[in-house]
């Protein structure tokens, strides 16, 4: 370049757009100063012309975009805010699923079904790369279209709102006691204004929950995601060991190895139980934001925070459903927390009752902002389309997390235990976004991401899987609820 040129030297870790003056989507090129990719908004970089032509660009066509280096979270940070994505309220469900369905068929469903989660989120990963998606909404719109796109973003608002819904009801029923079980509140200060369990979730979202669902970041999260992460492995340390000593002295029952068959009853909760694990294992909506928060972020990095993830979630959901199950048999209830108000059997049997409840409390409310910061998202996306992004405009940042907050709470005053929650949830959405839109995505777009036999069969078996669990799912909640009303 001439030493009259305008143009000024770029830093070496500095990141090039050229990007033509119109807007097609076919002919955007990217330069990289250093090995890392970057991933930049959500238009496709493909220029279509033959392999064996020489690369030739009129610069003066392309406006100069340079985006600065990307000081994102670590790969630690990344797996702690998914991993938290996934350990919720969807944990404390997985030992009554254990009761329905035997610790055999019970240990093999839940590894199954998080190696299939794991796989369509790398399979996710790879073509939001492809198409420079950086929403889950995006990546569909680009697979099947803009209706496609309003109909997922639909079912992330119902997944999460549920979920969060649920995280309340627990909140509350631990806190404050349920008709068959005391709250911790009781059991330490007697009957008083903490028996009235809408004031005490009231308190806890004005108090806790609020100032955390007002951060703009999901990176800033990461400390908190680290903290219950650490929170949940206490509860399972807690419940394994007291389940692995009164099972050494011969003070717990043989646990059932297979399904229960012996009642109509059974056979519903046994049509249910699948929906319930797929809704524990589902944090698709969240993938694209962690990504983009990764630094030096590659789809091969991602992955390997799949992969610990992965490996971390189903050791910690596999000890939760036994224990759990082993410890309360038959009488294990839809929220597990709730039978630890009894007397456990072991030495300090008390004090471990409220480490277990008060720290799974304090878990979910360090998981609730993660789980709402998609949420929040997905809802701007949805009702402010072609509005800046939410982190630049507060005022409309904080408006809609007050919003939801109180939707949110309204909800978990009108649902009447988790298990409805969860039988629904699993059923439609979390099966829709776990499995169905992945495998849709996929099979749409493979011819442009190089897509193997093995992976077309996989993508075809998950989404049939997928539509079939639901069906039966949802025949089988209806039935369910028939069956109770008579």
């Amino acid at each position: 370049m001439s030493k009259d040129t305008n143009y000024s030297s770029l830093p070496v870790s500095s990141y090039l757009e050229l990007q033509p003056q119109n807007d097609s989507p076919q002919s955007l090129h990217r330069f990289s100063f250093d090995d890392e990719t970057e991933f930049l908004g959500s238009k496709v970089a493909v220029h279509d012309r033959d392999a064996d032509d020489d690369f030739e660009i009129d610069i003066d066509n392309y406006p100069l975009v340079v985006i600065g280096h990307n000081h994102g979270s670590g790969v630690p940070g990344a797996v702690f805010n998914l991993t938290t994505t996934i350990i919720g309220a969807g944990m404390m469900a997985l030992p009554a699923t254990m009761k329905v369905l035997g610790v055999v068929l019970g240990i093999v469903l839940i590894i199954l079904i998080g190696i299939l989660s794991e796989i369509s989120v790398e399979l996710l990963i790879r073509y939001s790369v492809l198409v420079k998606a950086s929403t889950y909404g995006e990546v569909v719109q680009h697979a099947m279209g803009k209706t496609a796109r309003i109909m997922s973003e639909i079912c992330i608002i119902v997944n999460n709102g549920g979920v969060l819904v649920v995280y309340l009801i627990i909140m509350g029923d631990v806190m404050s006691g349920s008709v068959h079980h005391m709250g911790v509140f009781d059991q330490l200060m007697g009957n008083g204004v903490w028996d009235q369990r809408k004031l005490v979730i009231l308190v806890v979202m004005v108090v806790f929950l609020a100032p955390l669902c007002s951060l703009d970041k999901i990176d800033s999260l990461s400390m908190t995601s680290a903290a219950s992460v650490a929170l949940a492995v206490v509860f399972v340390v807690v419940t394994f060991s007291v389940a692995f000593i009164k099972l050494v002295e011969g003070r717990i029952e043989a646990p059932r190895l297979g399904p229960d068959l012996s009642s109509k009853t059974a056979i519903l909760d046994l049509l249910v139980v699948i929906p319930i694990m797929t809704n524990a294992f589902v944090c698709h909506f969240n993938v694209q934001p962690i990504y983009n928060e990764l630094a030096g972020r590659s789809p091969q990095k991602m992955n390997r925070v799949g992969r610990i993830t992965l490996i971390l979630c189903v050791l910690v959901y596999i000890s939760t459903a036994m224990s759990g199950f082993l410890l309360f048999g038959k009488d294990t209830e839809s929220d597990v927390l709730t039978n630890f108000d009894e007397d456990l059997g072991v030495r300090y049997s008390a004090a471990l009752d409220y480490i277990v409840r008060v720290g799974y409390i304090l878990h979910l409310i360090l998981v609730f902002p993660v789980i709402h910061f998609s949420l929040r998202q997905t809802v701007d996306a949805l009702l402010f389309e072609g509005s800046p992004p939410l982190s630049e405009s507060r005022k409309r940042s904080l408006g809609l997390t007050a919003v939801l907050l109180v939707l949110i709470y309204i909800g978990s005053t009108m649902i009447p235990n988790i298990w409805t929650a969860f039988k629904f949830t699993g059923a439609t959405t979390a099966l829709t976004l776990g499995f169905m839109f992945p495998a849709i995505i996929v099979l749409r777009l493979g011819h442009q991401g190089g897509l193997s036999h093995g992976e077309w069969i996989l993508s075809w078996f998950m989404l049939v899987l997928s539509v079939v669990v639901s069906v039966i799912g949802v025949i089988g909640n209806v039935y369910s609820i028939q069956s109770k009303s008579e």
